[in-house]
């Protein structure tokens, strides 16, 4: 069934463009006003000028035919390109909302999804809500204006003729209910069927290496047509139900056609109705069949629409973990004292940290050791806000961290994951992501600080070296000195490391801990580790 709610919800990205839309319904309107005309025209073309022979009569028409047709093309042209133009923006406001949306959303949420699927509704499902709203509002309103247009002057011509070709919509609109009513399920099974393999494709690309090393590639060969063949048989069960859904009552309609030329026929013959006024009423009848099949098929895309809204919505629904207070602390010059006082912190149940307090003083060297699922990973999500406590406060030089701006808060506290994200883009680009404006000077001041600077010049193009995706082409030692030249460009008061040495060998992690200590330079740094060894260059040590 068709799902209103979810369309009314998408009248917030439409609203800022509603004086254009006006326009282009207005040209729409217009654009169908001369085609609605061109039939009556062959009327006055055939009874007034022909039959009558009246050549004056015949030129007038003629001209008449000529400007309704080339208007009304201007006129559609127009309203088309305006409107799709109008309708891609909309689409891209509601994918941008959508996108910024899911940047505010934890990593809790993002542990329970799938990736494949979340890319699916910001990509295919937004996609085929902008095809449908293309063909949709503007298409409805032309078909609703012919049709009563052209019913009003089949009415006009002879009301037995409109009677007869009007009789059989009730039941074309009933037909229509009775597979629309499937329709919605089809076509949602299509969307998670294409989910499906979106997120297979995503896991299995990515763990390229292990299936070939495993010698998998067979099995996921076989995986991967069980997904396409799943794909495959939940589309043809959706087309067969829209096929029908149109089909049968375009058929029913069209039964009609034959009544019409029978009875249309006889009264001609009989004198009652002129043969322009026939010719006239067949036109109309012919394009009365084609708004109407048009409706319908409009419901079946709107339903369509639906459904890929729904999935759209449901991301929509989904509330961040993390909101900023109404109220907000300025941060000035951050010291970088860091103080947990009496924090608990829950993850599906299960208490990870529970009652934790320690203070670490600004500019000071912190490391916090324990073992794998001792809840220091955790503590570097808690600074960095990705998670709130359940209990307790964190603070910065005092405040709050939840009375701070995410921004402020951010700038003053950076974190290097364990398995540092680098893009498929430029190392100066990766580099400078936390500080777009920094300049080259900085930058090759930052990775001269990480002892990364001399690998970079070595690279084909340097600094303009475009890396592989996730840094591949660089070894673990060089994307954890990269990652870090690019939290020190940020010039955070609070460093923070999550496992930085877990990927290296003994040599390599001398090599990091001896940078730290340089780059260190009144900031305050936690580091947070397993290994006792890296812990040597630490002022104070928190035991997990």
């Amino acid at each position: 069934m068709l799902d209103l709610a979810g369309y009314r919800r998408a009248l917030k990205f439409i609203a800022p463009y509603w004086p254009r839309l006006v326009l282009i319904l207005l040209a729409g309107v217009a654009s169908t006003s001369f085609g609605l005309v061109q039939p009556y025209i062959s009327k006055l073309l055939i009874d007034d000028a022909l039959l009558k022979r009246d050549f004056r009569m015949l030129i007038l028409v003629s001209a008449a035919m000529i400007g309704v047709t080339v208007a009304g093309f201007a006129l559609n042209i127009f309203s088309s390109y305006q409107y799709v133009r109008v309708s891609a923006n909309v689409l891209f406001d509601m994918r941008l909302a959508l996108y910024r949306h899911l940047q505010m959303l934890s990593p809790r949420f993002w542990a329970r999804r799938k990736l494949g699927d979340v890319v699916s509704r910001i990509n295919n499902d937004i996609a085929e809500v902008q095809r449908v709203s293309a063909d949709s509002l503007l298409s409805v309103l032309s078909n609703v204006v012919f049709l009563i247009g052209s019913a009003a002057i089949m009415a006009r011509l002879s009301p037995r003729l409109f009677a007869i070709s009007a009789a059989v919509v009730p039941v074309s609109l009933w037909a229509l209910r009775h597979y629309q009513a499937r329709l919605a399920d089809r076509v949602r099974l299509v969307r998670e069927r294409s989910a499906d393999i979106g997120s297979f494709l995503l896991e299995t690309l990515l763990g390229i290496r292990l299936v070939a090393a495993s010698r998998g590639e067979a099995r996921e060969a076989e995986k991967f047509r069980a997904h396409n063949r799943n794909f495959i048989d939940a589309l043809l069960r959706m087309q067969l139900t829209a096929f029908l859904s149109g089909a049968v009552p375009g058929t029913i309609l069209t039964v009609s056609t034959g009544a019409i030329f029978l009875y249309g026929g006889k009264m001609v013959i009989d004198g009652a109705l002129s043969v322009g006024s026939l010719v006239a009423i067949m036109a109309y009848h012919m394009r009365l069949l084609a708004p109407v099949q048009n409706l319908m098929s409009l419901y079946t895309n709107l339903v369509s629409g639906g459904v890929s809204l729904a999935r759209v919505w449901e991301l929509f629904d989904t509330k961040p973990e993390i909101v900023e207070r109404a109220k907000l602390l300025p941060l000035p010059a951050a010291l970088g004292e860091i103080e947990f006082d009496c924090v608990s912190f829950r993850h599906a149940g299960e208490a990870i940290i529970d009652n934790l307090s320690f203070r670490v003083p600004s500019g000071s060297i912190c490391a916090i050791l324990g073992a794998s699922g001792a809840g220091k990973s955790t503590i570097a999500d808690l600074l960095i806000r990705f998670y709130d406590p359940d209990a307790g406060a964190i603070r910065l030089d005092g405040r709050d961290l939840r009375d701070l701006a995410l921004g402020d808060l951010r700038g003053a506290i950076a974190l290097l994951d364990q398995s540092p994200y680098l893009f498929h883009a430029s190392v100066r680009e990766n580099l400078a992501y936390a500080r777009p404006e920094a300049s080259d000077q900085e930058i090759r001041a930052a990775a001269r600080a990480a002892a990364i600077h001399d690998r970079i010049l070595s690279l084909p193009e340097g600094y303009s070296t475009i890396l592989a995706e996730r840094g591949q082409t660089l070894s673990a030692g060089e994307r954890q000195r990269l990652a870090l030249a690019r939290a020190l460009l940020a010039n955070p008061r609070v460093l923070v490391l999550d496992e930085p040495t877990s990927a290296l060998d003994e040599a390599n992690e001398r090599a990091i801990a001896d940078t730290l200590l340089e780059v260190a330079g009144g900031r305050t740094v936690i580091l947070i580790t397993h290994r006792a060894s890296l812990a040597r260059i630490a002022q104070q040590i928190i035991q997990l």
